[in-house]
């Protein structure tokens, strides 16, 4: 090779464009992948908070004469929130076996001695959520009447794969809490 042609060969820009590439490709093949992976998230969190939502409006709905404190749900509603959990999570491509209640979960109880709510767990449909009936929605003690309701929780499991990355297999616990006021 003569001077000229390295000379030639030091000023032309043809390789330089494939390092580029080669450089930013992979940023912005991981910027997509992470994207998609948070979106991914996203879904599933709303899906599982549209879940505990619909659950908590089905238990709340259908008022019960023979509640200690006024309109509190029927127990029987507990059964129809788990199996409303279960075709919403089915219905999105969700694994219902995989949700699983809150731990160390205290809710207040509505009515005079106060306390904390129990977990009613749903005998068909999806086993592994809390619902709380004769809830106080309002506890601020400032507030004249307390509002009675239910409350619908759970959590469930979403894993990222996010490659090279400390987030790669991370395992996160996504968790749906939703209270909704008893209707009369």
């Amino acid at each position: 090779m003569t001077v000229l042609g390295f000379k030639r060969l030091v000023h032309e820009s043809r390789a330089t464009e494939v390092a580029e590439a080669a450089l930013v490709l992979p940023i912005v093949f991981m910027l997509l992948l992470g994207i998609y992976w948070f979106g991914r998230a996203l879904n599933t969190y709303e899906t599982i908070n549209h879940a505990a939502l619909e659950a908590a409006r089905l238990t709340a709905m259908h008022p019960c004469a023979t509640c200690p404190f006024g309109n509190g749900p029927l127990g029987a509603n507990v059964d129809l929130a788990g199996a409303t959990v279960q075709q919403v999570l089915q219905a999105s491509g969700l694994d219902p076996a995989q949700a699983a209640p809150i731990s160390a979960e205290t809710v207040p109880a509505c009515g005079p001695g106060g306390g904390s709510a129990t977990c009613n767990v749903p005998s068909s449909g999806t086993p592994n959520i809390c619902v709380y009936t004769n809830v106080l929605l309002n506890s601020t003690p400032s507030s004249a009447a307390s509002l009675c309701g239910v409350s619908v929780s759970f959590q469930y499991p979403y894993q990222f794969y996010f490659p090279f990355t400390s987030l790669n297999l991370q395992q996160l616990e996504l968790k749906a809490r939703v209270q909704m006021r008893a209707e009369d």
